[in-house]
């Protein structure tokens, strides 16, 4: 009985993070607020039912954040050139994700920092991934944490970002499990999001 606990819990995790989600993303207008919300809660489940890791020390977790941080963005920047000369692919579902969803005031560029960013690590490679090697090794709860990681963003419309999405997950689920350091991968995706919203836009 007490086995079963843990996978009921995953599955309301997992439940409640589609269903707000989809809310989330099912209007413009409210996106901001109720995903924020979400975030919120989401980061909650992780504090209460799993123990974050830290076993990098600041100054290296920075270093190495920023680095992983470039070379995620580097991995997105090259995909965007890839799909402009493809005649197979089109740019279309980044715009159209970018006009309706992309932060537009400072209020919202922090939010997405300071909370949204550290909010989806905690939550699917601090909670997910690990509870997920109850029953798989390290290499497939990775990948998986990943594949539900990049699930979330179907209901935007945003195929190619579930893409994206998905290898951004699988290099942070391995960096979290190499490393042991939840700032560190926080680090990464928050330097990421700096570059591709407000250094580089694509």
């Amino acid at each position: 009985m007490n086995r079963q606990i843990p996978l009921a819990r995953l599955l309301l995790s997992l439940i409640c993070a589609y269903s707000f989600t989809y809310i989330s993303f099912s209007n413009e207008k409210v996106f901001w607020y109720f995903y924020t919300f979400t975030i919120l809660f989401l980061m909650s489940f992780a504090y209460f039912y799993t123990k974050i890791k830290d076993e990098v020390k600041t100054i290296r977790y920075i270093l190495l954040g920023i680095s992983f941080g470039m070379l995620l963005y580097a991995i997105i920047a090259f995909g965007y050139k890839i799909i402009h000369i493809l005649p197979i692919a089109s740019t279309t579902s980044i715009d159209h994700f970018i006009t309706k969803f992309a932060p537009s005031s400072i209020s919202q560029y922090l939010i997405l920092l300071v909370l949204i960013a550290p909010g989806e690590e905690l939550f699917w490679r601090g909670y997910i991934q690990q509870q997920l090697k109850r029953w798989f090794k390290p290499f497939y709860s990775v990948v998986l944490s990943a594949a539900l990681f990049s699930l979330s963003l179907v209901f935007s419309g945003f195929w190619l970002g579930v893409l994206g999405s998905f290898v951004v997950g699988i290099i942070l689920g391995y960096l979290y499990e190499w490393k042991k350091s939840m700032q560190l991968i926080i680090f990464a995706h928050i330097t990421m999001l700096v570059l591709l919203f407000l250094v580089f836009p694509l």
